[in-house]
């Protein structure tokens, strides 16, 4: 990274509704070697998971927790959510942009390990611009 440019500070986000997280654990490694490859600043307390029946709910208390915590540190720098893929938001598409909304509303954007973003879209379209 450019010495002149402050990291993102990276919030990721996962859900398991298993009681075998081995796959979450390796999404979850997934992540933070994609935050070590990008040279970016990790949030303190990330992963931020919701586990077990919250996993498959409309209200996920860990993000919902994990997105007031990115407003606070929204005003001092940028911020970003990751997830290893789309999924990991939720499976249903209008509950995934509901969510990745309220991400957009605490001042960040979400990304996957795969580079793709709502950095550009999701808020043109939230704001009346899109295509």
């Amino acid at each position: 990274m450019n010495g002149d440019v402050m990291a993102p500070l990276v919030f990721i986000y996962d859900r398991c509704a298993s009681r075998n997280h081995r796959d979450l654990d390796m999404r979850l490694v997934g992540c933070h070697t994609y935050v070590d490859r990008m040279g970016w600043a990790l949030a303190g307390r990330s992963p931020w998971r919701d586990l077990g029946p919250d996993a498959l709910s409309t209200h996920r208390p860990a993000l919902a927790t994990m997105a007031e915590a990115m407003q606070e540190a929204a005003g001092h720098r940028e911020v970003l959510c990751l997830v290893h893929t789309w999924g990991r938001l939720a499976t249903d598409e209008t509950h995934r942009l509901v969510l990745q909304q309220r991400i957009i509303e605490a001042g960040g954007y979400t990304l996957t390990t795969f580079g793709e973003s709502d950095r550009h879209t999701l808020r043109a379209v939230l704001v009346g611009r899109g295509t």
